[in-house]
């Protein structure tokens, strides 16, 4: 089995002391979903345009077969041409950095994104080879997927760098397996962190998903509410205000929790979509709102800690190890 029966008490009451650095309460993830070009496109070989999260909102049908939707490719263009680089430069205004969820597809077909995040400090993660679900793939199918993902950013580095983190998202029963042992076949395993999981506040380890005894997978958990797909979903949000709210109603509730149980906050960001000027304003403003509050956290003794996932699974291991 790659995924563990199901774990209902969790932590429970008491959640291990996170110990981020400086003392702070929140440790605060950005995600920005790299998609643009791995979405479902009759010029993939799929055989059905794109119906997921588009401007077009909750679809009405899967649309014609074996016919494209250029409306909706155009959406998606949007996110690379202008979204990517009006994100990215909202980031570097600020000076805090993200992890990039990157479909591999997309890559293939933009790779100068892999080289500005690089430059800004951000973290290239994998999303998979395509923005699709893959439910019902074969093993072996979905195991290619995951070697193509893998190359495809690791060629786009100008690092070489493969990425250390994954999040297909509309993930198989057996996809965290499969991850697993192909970065294990690489020497990566004991530095693999999974986000395909929604369940908690802070970082937590799940059995070796290939069955190995005594060896773990560090699980750091990513959001779907704190997260601007909301906007493509109904309902949602329908205007910046309420997406700046929400994140600020999420980053206050989890400081006054802090203060005695530090967490983690994750806000997942796609560039289609808060990438649209109207949308980037909640952005603008909540990165606005988190340098202030930073500020004065710091000033009463404790603080914010905005990290990419790599360096919260890197501090997790050193901090919280595995226990047998």
């Amino acid at each position: 089995m790659s995924y563990h029966q199901r774990n209902l008490p969790g932590y429970g009451k008491d959640l291990p002391h996170a110990q981020w650095p400086n003392k702070a309460r929140v440790c605060v993830s950005f995600v920005l979903n790299y998609e643009e070009g791995g979405e479902n496109c009759i010029l993939e070989g799929d055989s059905r345009p794109e119906v997921y999260l588009t401007e077009f909102g909750a679809p009405n049908g899967p649309g014609p077969e074996g016919m494209r939707n250029l409306s909706v490719e155009s959406c998606f263009e949007y996110g690379s041409h202008r979204g990517f680089w009006r994100v990215l430069g909202l980031f570097q205004e600020f000076g805090y950095k993200f992890t990039s969820w990157a479909v591999g597809r997309a890559v293939e077909h933009n790779p100068q994104v892999v080289h500005a995040m690089e430059e800004a400090g951000c973290e290239v993660a994998s999303h998979s080879y395509r923005w699709i679900d893959y439910a019902r793939m074969p093993e072996q199918e979905e195991r290619e997927h995951v070697r193509k993902t893998i190359e495809a950013i690791q060629t786009a580095s100008r690092h070489r760098s493969i990425p250390l983190g994954w999040y297909t998202g509309r993930q198989s029963l057996q996809t965290r397996r499969v991850v697993y042992e192909e970065y294990k076949a690489r020497g990566l395993h004991m530095q693999l962190y999974d986000s395909d999981a929604y369940d908690e506040d802070v970082p937590y380890y799940v059995p070796a998903p290939d069955g190995t005894p005594n060896e773990h997978l560090l699980v750091v958990p990513y959001t779907l509410d704190v997260n601007d797909m909301k906007f493509c979903n109904t309902p949602g949000f329908f205007n910046s205000e309420s997406f700046y709210q929400y994140m600020v109603d999420a980053f206050e509730t989890l400081v006054i929790e802090g203060a005695t149980s530090p967490r983690m906050m994750t806000v997942g960001l796609h560039c289609r979509v808060v990438g649209r000027p109207a949308r980037a304003m909640a952005l603008r403003r909540f990165l606005a709102y988190l340098r202030q509050r930073q500020a004065e956290l710091e000033a009463e003794g404790s603080g914010v800690w905005v990290a990419t996932r790599q360096e919260i699974a890197e501090h997790w291991r050193k901090t919280h190890p595995p226990q047998a």
